[in-house]
């Protein structure tokens, strides 16, 4: 890592970066980080600290041999940072400086010399440690890293390409029938987790979705809900961060859906409820999030982090079946399924991108369709009734010619 120290200038913090070139100089390289002196010392240092452990000299060590994988790959993930989502970067990183770039720094591989095999070789050490579909996040992040180190004609082949990645296993859900729910609703009253439990089990929404409702998400002229906006926690920099973004999980998870009168008449009352709560607290209730649903009593946002926290505490104090707070939304499908709804409609109604995602998830529930498969092949065959073999009457022995 590069030796560097932050500096004042015109107002705004500066990075300073020192390094050795590849003729032997010292050399000093400048940027700036876009933040004025008062109040951003904090956040220039952590910002300082980023840039001496990704920083690449002049793109010299690119084009050196001797540059170790996992060197490589913090890199990378520095060039990514400006391109995919916060949400992912966080994601991104949690997997690589926990697990990818620690195995790759005991191997002592350089970027040129990594190998099929030594990709493979991780896979199966992980595969001992945690599931397969953990183990695919794995290779999505080296097989990026490596298309751009490729794409960038740093390495000749891309080796992650020439892998087998693992199977991902068939999930099978946990969910909750209706007399479940019925327990699950009552215990929920009078609680912060009330509504999102409500959200949850009756339209399939996502934490994040559920945490994401706005007030102007709610048209109560065309009594319609539209699912536009998310809230997420996620980890940036080693600290616990919450990000709100006007985007959803993917395209299709933007969905609008039918407000039900129960939900219309409780999201009134709501509505009500924290207006006057407004009114009653002054300066004293959050002014930070005026637009979002779910609140409590002094204007604070529910965090996500809390929802999946307090859910199963809730479920063992009251002696209900753990499941874990996403299972509502399994539960959801479920119960739509066991009442005849296509899963085609299904897909629409949780914003599944595609068709596959929600038959490869739910098909093995759906029982109903078996049932018209059986009634329609017994309308087609014209079967002895009852079988040979049932009716207590012997099977004529085969004769062997």
């Amino acid at each position: 890592m590069v030796a560097g120290h932050l500096r004042e200038k015109k107002g705004n913090y500066y990075i300073v970066l020192n390094y050795t070139g590849s003729d032997g100089k010292r050399k000093v390289k400048w940027k700036t980080t876009g933040l004025p002196i008062k109040g951003n010392k904090k956040r220039a240092e952590e910002m300082l600290q980023e840039a001496r452990r990704t920083f690449i000299p002049d793109n010299e060590a690119l084009a050196n041999e001797e540059m170790l994988f996992a060197e490589y790959l913090e890199y990378w993930l520095g060039i990514a940072k400006t391109s995919i989502a916060t949400i992912t970067y966080s994601s991104y990183a949690t997997m690589l400086r926990g697990t990818i770039k620690p195995y790759f720094e005991e191997t002592l591989k350089t970027l040129a010399e990594l190998s099929p095999k030594d990709i493979q070789d991780f896979y199966t050490v992980q595969l001992m440690r945690v599931k397969a579909s953990t183990v695919i996040h794995y290779h999505v992040i080296i097989h990026r890293a490596l298309k751009y180190a490729f794409k960038t004609g740093m390495i000749d082949v891309n080796p992650a390409s020439r892998v087998d990645r693992p199977k991902k296993e068939i999930f099978v859900g946990s969910f909750y029938d209706k007399d479940e729910m019925a327990k699950l609703f009552e215990v929920a009253i009078g609680t912060r987790l009330e509504l999102p439990i409500y959200f949850g089990a009756f339209y399939g929404l996502r934490r994040s979705e559920i945490i994401g409702l706005k007030w102007d998400s709610i048209d109560f002229q065309q009594d319609t809900i539209t699912i536009r906006h998310t809230v997420v926690d996620c980890y940036l920099d080693g600290k616990k961060v919450t990000i709100a973004s006007d985007r959803t999980k993917t395209k299709s998870s933007m969905r609008t859906l039918p407000l039900v009168p129960m939900f219309r008449e409780g999201l009134l009352r709501l509505q009500e409820e924290q207006e006057n709560n407004r009114r009653l607290c002054g300066r004293c209730y959050c002014a930070d999030y005026p637009d979002y649903i779910c609140v409590d009593e002094m204007g604070n946002l529910l965090k996500p982090h809390y929802v999946s926290w307090a859910f199963p505490k809730l479920l063992e104090q009251n002696g209900l079946r753990r499941i874990r707070f996403h299972d509502l939304r399994h539960s959801c499908a479920s119960l739509l399924l066991a009442n005849g709804v296509p899963l085609k409609q299904i897909q629409e109604w949780l914003g599944h991108s595609d068709f596959s995602t929600t038959a490869n998830i739910y098909a093995h529930l759906d029982y109903a369709s078996k049932i018209s498969s059986a009634e329609a092949m017994q309308s087609a065959l014209n079967l002895p009734n009852p079988l040979p073999g049932t009716s207590g009457k012997p099977i004529l022995p085969i004769i062997h010619v």
